[in-house]
């Protein structure tokens, strides 16, 4: 069957390559925090969201556990979510600054948002058994977004991750936030993750994670 983001995307969903993953995220969304007893816990792997016409992507880490683990909306119900996009609103590829869950009404122009990893790790941190088991998934999208000239890498580990599915060495792709490395025929766009580690911190500001998006923007142009 010829591959599409429709088949992938079922694929993703359906997906039980790692055992221990499939058993947190499942776990997470039986016991649920308290602040969200109300909600029914998507509590599978997450598939890429945006817009087929991409010219940038974005490659993230994992779910959140009680983030998209619960919404089933990758960057989507926790801090992480709230700073990308709002990012991507300002800098004009999101129609909202929020995203609260898969029928809000938000849509992306020009943006695909994937991840190293479809499902929420425990301490999220995948194993680098995990990493690789899911690398497949990133690397068909990039292939069926066949308009994608900029991949915008959320983190360390994105970026590692990016490197290690195109065959590259680490080496001679050091990491460092708004660093540009040339992955012909992509741009590889380095930025910190927005993770509370980084944005409660200061190690990352709504106007430097502002900044990568317009650079993202004038490189895919």
């Amino acid at each position: 069957m010829r591959d599409s983001l429709g088949k992938l995307e079922r694929e993703i969903v359906a997906c039980g390559r790692c055992p221990r993953l499939r058993s947190w995220c499942g776990q997470v969304a039986r016991i649920k925090r308290r602040a969200y007893q109300d909600w029914e816990y998507w509590g599978r792997p997450v598939p890429g969201f945006g817009d087929p016409q991409a010219r940038i992507y974005v490659l993230g880490l994992a779910p959140g556990a009680h983030g998209a683990n619960r919404t089933g909306r990758v960057f989507t119900g926790d801090s992480s979510g709230d700073w990308l996009y709002r990012a991507l609103w300002e800098a004009g590829f999101a129609n909202r600054p929020e995203s609260a869950h898969r029928g809000d009404g938000l849509r992306l122009s020009g943006v695909w948002i994937g991840a190293s990893v479809r499902c929420a790790p425990p301490g999220n941190k995948p194993s680098p058994e995990e990493f690789a088991a899911c690398r497949e998934f990133a690397a068909r999208e990039l292939a069926l977004l066949r308009r994608v000239r900029v991949v915008v890498a959320l983190g360390r580990l994105a970026h590692d991750n990016f490197l290690a599915l195109r065959g590259l060495p680490r080496s001679r792709f050091p990491f460092s936030h708004g660093a540009v490395h040339a992955c012909a025929p992509l741009a590889l766009l380095d930025s910190y993750h927005p993770s509370r580690q980084n944005t409660q911190t200061g190690r990352l500001t709504r106007e430097m994670l502002r900044a990568v998006f317009e650079e993202a923007r004038r490189l895919a142009q």
